[in-house]
């Protein structure tokens, strides 16, 4: 046996023995002890984590770490090649504060990118390159089930280990404002975000973690910021390293709550991670760009064959002609000839908002999304073609009770400053698997089974 599925199958088998243990009740009370909650709901309702193998492991730090160095290669090009940057769609005020330069080269400090790993297949189905969220979460989540009773009998078969994010994300934080020019012993760092986003308890756990780790931090809501020509102002002090999660959406639509901030940012007084330039690889067009023929002298021969591999096949939505298998097609009936092969998604958006899947959408309804697609009412949208998925079977707790239910998996990297570091791993029923919209997440852990 070698670790993944075998360790799942032996863990439920351990938690079948324990079903009268007050599982589910214990796991609830550390969850709200560490304040484990996503807009005051559990992150995680489920009893056990996922599990991946080294050989897994492997197969994931090289491909996922290749797509933030092409990310950061894609966000640099297109500042300088007009084609590149008009195939991701950034509108005008995305396209300015990108123009801003940030001080230093990385467009994205903290990146992640969505995944489906199965045993046999490795496919990216978004790459989150803008300050994504989780990282807090997902190591105190895996903290408290590495104290559980059942990990100590699992661990008399299986070796197990797992990631400890939030100190990779400080140093990649801080090697950034490095990179900045900072010079401060240790930095004062806010994090920085609307206070009603229901990520804040995240925020609360990182900055705890931080200020343990030696660095000052604050939280701050951009509104409360201030800027007195020299300094960012927030808590009343002077801070020199900015952890943005206020999304740049937000920051656009918002600009006069965010002017403190922007203005700082454009006249260098205090480093900002991720750049306001993280916007252009954070497109989902971002894969347009990494499988269409056209902008491939952008990669080598390696980097396009990694592509072929994880990278599923994507174009913006135009009614034009486009290159697929060395064969030219009329892309609009060529989604329309092939519904159950493709899936619609707004060009930026999150938590699955918009996205039409078309093995579960009749013909009719997919044509109709095909055409709001392409009259740009409502924005950019992208065409991505199916790919494989994953599920298993989890034990959960439904009404103080133990049961087992079938549910997809999506694994997803985090990659600091391009180095594996920890995953978000999300649960869903259904054929979306996000937090945000009622998804349920699990810790991942990395395991073999014991050599006798």
């Amino acid at each position: 046996m070698a670790g993944g599925d075998d360790g799942a199958d032996y863990w439920r088998s351990l938690v079948r023995e324990s079903a009268n243990a007050n599982l589910c009740s214990d796991l609830a009370a550390r969850m709200r002890q560490r304040h484990l909650t996503f807009g005051g709901r559990l992150l995680c309702p489920f009893l056990r984590p996922f599990f991946l193998t080294p050989a897994d492991e492997r197969r994931v730090v090289l491909a996922a770490e290749t797509l933030w160095t092409l990310g950061e290669r894609v966000a640099a090009a297109a500042l300088q090649r007009p084609d590149v940057l008009a195939e991701l769609e950034l509108n005008d005020a995305e396209t300015r504060l990108a123009r801003i330069d940030p001080g230093y080269a990385t467009a994205s400090t903290a990146a992640r990118a969505d995944a489906f790993l199965l045993p046999d297949s490795l496919q990216f189905a978004e790459y989150n390159a803008e300050s994504p969220a989780g990282p807090g979460y997902s190591q105190r989540l895996a903290e408290i089930f590495d104290g559980e009773h059942l990990m100590a009998r699992f661990r008399e078969r299986f070796d197990v280990r797992f990631y400890s994010p939030i100190e990779k994300l400080l140093d990649a934080l801080v090697a950034s404002y490095r990179d900045w020019g900072g010079t401060a012993r240790p930095p004062r760092l806010a994090i920085v975000d609307w206070r009603e986003v229901p990520t804040w308890s995240e925020f609360e756990l990182l900055r705890d973690a931080f200020e343990a780790l030696g660095v000052p931090s604050v939280i701050a809501d951009p509104r409360d910021l201030e800027f007195d020509g020299a300094r960012l102002i927030a808590g009343g002090s002077p801070v020199d390293l900015v952890y943005r999660r206020v999304l740049i959406n937000d920051i656009v639509a918002h600009a006069d709550e965010c002017r403190a901030l922007i203005a700082a940012y454009e006249q260098h007084a205090v480093c900002v991670a991720n750049t306001l330039r993280c916007k252009i690889p954070h497109k989902k067009a971002f894969f347009a760009v990494l499988t269409d023929e056209r902008f491939s002298a952008l990669f080598s021969e390696d980097e396009r064959a990694l592509i072929r591999r994880h990278v599923p096949w994507t174009r913006v939505v135009r009614d034009t002609r486009a290159t697929r298998d060395r064969s030219t097609i009329a892309l609009l009936d060529y989604l329309r000839d092939n519904r159950e092969r493709f899936v619609l998604k707004p060009n930026d958006e999150y938590g699955g908002t918009g996205v039409t899947l078309g093995w579960e959408t009749p013909a009719g309804a997919w044509d109709e999304a095909i055409g709001r697609a392409v009259s740009g009412s409502a924005g950019t949208w992208i065409a991505q073609e199916r790919i494989a998925i994953r599920r298993e079977i989890f034990p959960i707790c439904e009404e103080h009770a133990v049961s087992e239910r079938d549910m997809l998996v999506d694994f997803a990297p985090y990659l600091f400053r391009g180095r594996l570091s920890g995953f978000l791993t999300r649960l869903s029923a259904t054929g979306l698997a996000n937090v945000t919209s009622g998804g349920g997440q699990v810790p991942a852990f990395v395991v073999s089974e014991k050599q006798r």
